[in-house]
This record gives structure tokens, C-alpha cells and sequence, in this order.
């Protein structure tokens, strides 16, 4: 008789790792893949499953980085994909999961996190978890005369230019001193596939990628990967239209001389956080939304 199995870590495990993508299929639409075909499934993104009859039936992923709190380096863990099949829901399984990721990784990390649906807000608390309140930040921006904008679009279907974003991506600077992530580029290659493949631009002149929207009169800022120091100004100026009245940035801007303010953020998730060896999670920050597992 087959019995529940535990397994981690098995992307070269063709098997297993097509069964975690049909119950991430499954469970939230998203499918894995293709995103390692591609070669984004590095080895910071580990998968914690209980196995029956070779298919994956519960799972909890941790995503392996490092945050960047006040221009200091902190290690963190990001928890996602947590997931089971509905034939063996109510059976703890979930719970036995989070046990184990806790029991290998407590010591060797300064921080815990993850984003929870709102229908499961009371399961996290149970280890610890607390949640931690974002912020949202915005400006008033307008430019008064059509621009030479010189953006290229890259499109995350073309080989070159696919190649091209991860190439760039994993030698980036943080987007910000304030709060921001390392290491979290295969984050950013997924949201690029499956969120964002209409909105990735590089400007030649800052040598920046820039991805964004223009929704009415608002510009929704979500990354800009660069290699060095960038001026946010002149970014700014040629990605807008004449109808921009509004920037929205979806991570932790910290740009001098810019009138930002910022309210808190109510989004579709919620943000749960378990600090360890004395650390602090800073309050007033948006955790950037491509590094969002």
C-alpha cells in the first residue's frame, strides 16, 4: 500500500515536478512548467511536498533571499505556493509542512514572510506570523510637452530579449536602500511570463528596465532595474504621456528630492512576517511587487 511521502527540493525530478505544476495549475491557474524549461527555477526556490502514488498532494515553497533594510543586507525566506489537493484537505498536512520549513530554516534566518489571501488569515498566527501593515506611495507628476520617449519594448517571448531581461535582472542593483530584495530574480522572470509581458521597456540612455502601465491619468511604477545610480526625473518624464497626472510605485521608493507621500495599502493579500535573531521588520514600506512569490 502506498503511503504519504515527503519530498523537497526535486525540480530535476521530471515526475514530481509536473505533478507541483498541475496542483499549482489546479489550485491558483499558475503553471511552473514552462517557467523551468525557461531556466528560472533556480535553486532559491525549494518546494516542501507530501507525496501520494508519485503525484504532489501538499506543498509549501520557500523562496531563498535577502532583504535590503536601511542599505544593510538581511537574509530572508519568502513562503508561497501553499497549496493541497482538495482529496486530502483537513488533514494537517499544510501545517506539518510549515513545521518543517521553520525547523530547518529558523536559525540560519533573520526574517520569515509571506503574502496570505485573505481567507486564510488565521492559519499563520498559529506560527508565529504576524502581519505587518504596507504602504503605498505616489506623487503628483505631469510633463507639460510630447517627449522623445526612445523606449524599446521588450517582448519576453523573443529569445534575445528574454535573455537579455534575466541577464540584466541578476546583475542588478537594489531598487532601493530603503527596503528592497536580492536575489529575486526568477520572481521577476515569472511576473515578466505571466503578469507583466506587455509592460517591460529599456531605455538605451539610463541603461534601465523599466516596466510599467499608464491606466488613465496614472502611472503605475512597478520595477526599474538598473546597474548603478539612475536619476528618477528624466525616467520618469520619458515613460509618462501628456495625460499623466499621477505616479503610483509599487516598492519602497527612495529618491531624494521628490514630494513622495504614502497611505497604507490595502490590497488583495496580506503581508505576515516572523522575525528571528533579534531583527526588526521596518514599518512604512511597500515589499516590491515583483518579488512578491
Amino acid at each position: 500500500m502506498n503511503q504519504i511521502r515527503f519530498e523537497r527540493g526535486y525540480k530535476y525530478n521530471n515526475t514530481l515536478r509536473k505533478s507541483y505544476s498541475e496542483l499549482s495549475n489546479l489550485t491558483f491557474g499558475i503553471e511552473f512548467e514552462e517557467y523551468y524549461q525557461m531556466g528560472y527555477w533556480s535553486d532559491r526556490y525549494l518546494p516542501f511536498s507530501y507525496v501520494y502514488q508519485d503525484k504532489v498532494i501538499a506543498n509549501v515553497s520557500v523562496n531563498l533571499l535577502d532583504f535590503v533594510i536601511q542599505g544593510q543586507k538581511k537574509k530572508a525566506l519568502q513562503i508561497g505556493t501553499v497549496m493541497t489537493h482538495p482529496d486530502f484537505q483537513k488533514r494537517g498536512l499544510s501545517t506539518s509542512l510549515m513545521n518543517k520549513v521553520l525547523a530547518e530554516y529558523s536559525d540560519a534566518y533573520d526574517f520569515m514572510y509571506l503574502f496570505a489571501n485573505k481567507d486564510v488569515l488565521d492559519f499563520y498566527p498559529k506560527f508565529g506570523f504576524k502581519t505587518s501593515n504596507e504602504h503605498i506611495f505616489f506623487m503628483n507628476f505631469a510633463v507639460n510637452k510630447k517627449q522623445n520617449r526612445n523606449l524599446r519594448k521588450l517582448d519576453i517571448a523573443n529569445i534575445k530579449d528574454k535573455k537579455f531581461i534575466y541577464e540584466f535582472v541578476s546583475d542588478r542593483i537594489p531598487v532601493s536602500e530603503t527596503f528592497s530584495t536580492l536575489h529575486s530574480e526568477g520572481i521577476f522572470m515569472f511576473y515578466c511570463l505571466n503578469v507583466f509581458p506587455q509592460n517591460i521597456y529599456y531605455l538605451a540612455e539610463e541603461d534601465v528596465i523599466v516596466v510599467f502601465k499608464q491606466e488613465q491619468k496614472i502611472l503605475h511604477l512597478y520595477d526599474i532595474v538598473s546597474k548603478k545610480e539612475i536619476e528618477i526625473e528624466p525616467i520618469l518624464t520619458k515613460i509618462s504621456d501628456l495625460s499623466t497626472e499621477k505616479v503610483i510605485f509599487h516598492y519602497t521608493p527612495a529618491y531624494k528630492n521628490l514630494q513622495i507621500e504614502s497611505k497604507p495599502f490595502i490590497g488583495y493579500e496580506v503581508l505576515f512576517v516572523k522575525p528571528f535573531r533579534n531583527s526588526s521588520f521596518p514599518p512604512n514600506i511597500k515589499h516590491p511587487l515583483m518579488s512578491q512569490a
